[in-house]
This record gives C-alpha cells, sequence and structure tokens, in this order.
C-alpha cells in the first residue's frame, strides 16, 4: 500500500501494543515511522527490523516521557535524525500514544502518582506538539490516543481518565488553532484492548466477562486501533478534524 508513501511520523510508546501496530501499520502504508521507546530498546529494535525486513522504512529513538524535558529532547533527538538524513526536520505525522495507567480510585492516587499520569498522559503530548508544530508540514496529521474512560466513569481511572480527558480537550482547540495550515488533531478513544496494559483483555478468561460489555462482542486488538490512526493519517482521513473518535468495538453504550 502507497497511502502514506513519501510521508514521515513519529509514534511514541511505539516498542509494544497499540503504539508498536500503529508504527507497523503507518509503515505498510508507505511512510517512514520514527519509533519512539523509553527503555524497551531491544523491542524497539526488533519493531524497526521487523519493518524494514517487509520492505519499510523506519529508525528508533528514545526519550522518558515520564520526566520533565522528556519531550523536549524527543522532539530534539527526532528532528537531528530527519536532518541527518533528509536535510530537513519536515515531517508529516504526530502519533501521541505513549501512554501510563494505574487502576486506583481517588483515596488511593498519591500526588507522586497524580504527577506521574499528567506528566506522561498530557504534560509531555503538549510539550513534544509545541516543539515540533514548526516542522509539521501543511497537511500533516496529529492523532492524539485518548480512552473510552473518559466518557465513561470508571472510578478506578480517578487520575487517568482525567488526563486522558484534557488530552481531548487539547486536540479540539488545537484543530481549530492549526486548521489555517490544513493540519487535522484528532484523538482516538480505544476501549478494552488486548495489551500488556490490559491484562483482563489479555486474559482468556476474564476478556470473555468484557466482551459482554462491547456490542461488538469481542475485546480490541492492537490493529484495531491502528486502522483507525491510519485512516485519520491517510488523505482519505482528511475532512475530520477535531473529533473524538470511539474505537473501542461500542464498549459500555
Amino acid at each position: 500500500m502507497t497511502a502514506l508513501s513519501g510521508k514521515i511520523a513519529l509514534v511514541t510508546g511505539a516498542s509494544r501494543g497499540i503504539g508498536q501496530a500503529i508504527a507497523r501499520r503507518l509503515a505498510s502504508d508507505g511512510a517512514t515511522v520514527a519509533v519512539h521507546f523509553h527503555s524497551a530498546v531491544e523491542a524497539a529494535n526488533a519493531t524497526v527490523a521487523e519493518i524494514v525486513a517487509v520492505g519499510g522504512n523506519a529508525f528508533a529513538t528514545r526519550a522518558d516521557l515520564s520526566e520533565l524535558g522528556g519531550a523536549t529532547l524527543l522532539a530534539e533527538n527526532f528532528t537531528a535524525e530527519l536532518v541527518s538524513r533528509y536535510g530537513s526536520p519536515a515531517f508529516d505525522i504526530l502519533v501521541n500514544n505513549a501512554g501510563l495507567g494505574k487502576r486506583a480510585v481517588i483515596e488511593d492516587i498519591t500526588e507522586d502518582d497524580f504527577d506521574l499520569l499528567l506528566q506522561t498522559n498530557l504534560k509531555s503530548p503538549f510539550f513534544l506538539i509545541k516543539a515540533l508544530l514548526p516542522h509539521l508540514r501543511e497537511g500533516g496529521r496529529i492523532v492524539n490516543i485518548s480512552s473510552m474512560g473518559t466518557r465513561s466513569a470508571y472510578p478506578t481511572m480517578a487520575a487517568y481518565a482525567p488526563a486522558k480527558a484534557g488530552l481531548e480537550a487539547l486536540s479540539r482547540l488545537l484543530a481549530v488553532h492549526v486548521g489555517g495550515r490544513q493540519i487535522t488533531v484528532n484523538s482516538v478513544m480505544p476501549g478494552a484492548t488486548a495489551t500488556d496494559m490490559n491484562t483482563a483483555a489479555r486474559d482468556p478468561v476474564a476478556s470473555r466477562a468484557v466482551a459482554e460489555t462491547i456490542a461488538l462482542g469481542r475485546v480490541g486488538q492492537p490493529d484495531d486501533i491502528a486502522k483507525v490512526v491510519a485512516f485519520l493519517a491517510s488523505d482519505a482521513g482528511g475532512w475530520v478534524t477535531g473529533q473524538q473518535i470511539d474505537a473501542s468495538g461500542g464498549q459500555r453504550l
């Protein structure tokens, strides 16, 4: 497929799970993909190798988005790599997927917990977008991975859901702010998806109970989310912006 031929994408948290599936899909559609990771260097390199082995283009880039300054470091590393490879920092697609979850009710959330979740799920995407906006080409795409937990009440998402809701609000206002450059900005809201972050969705027994809350009768797979992101990143998704797109299979409707 060549829907994204000639495009350059950065996918955060792309060494595993949903981010890895997004990186693979964008690369299969023709994009050169920067596979961001924090500590999973072997998994990131394996993802790059897998993409290259089937004829795609990818490279790995490292930064800790749970720390102050992590977004700035990632932006610097990413743009330096682009200048080295192509002589320009210009790129086309930013997918803010990296996230951190903690299942706890409000009584069990400490200030340190709150700060960590806010930093990783909202502050780092905010400042990564800020740093990279000057290099995002006209007609570019920003896709922020949120959660259907922002529309349905899960008391154990006491800090996670508010941080993701902030990311959705950021997406809406940015859609207006950068619309003059024909850049689209959208949020994608996965539901229960079989990844390392969601052990219940991966467990054969627990996932059956979860599936009963989903209209389509099964838990999601990372590729389900990657398909939605690929659409938004393509020309076909160019008239969609400022939206919160539920990609949960109809969970808890």
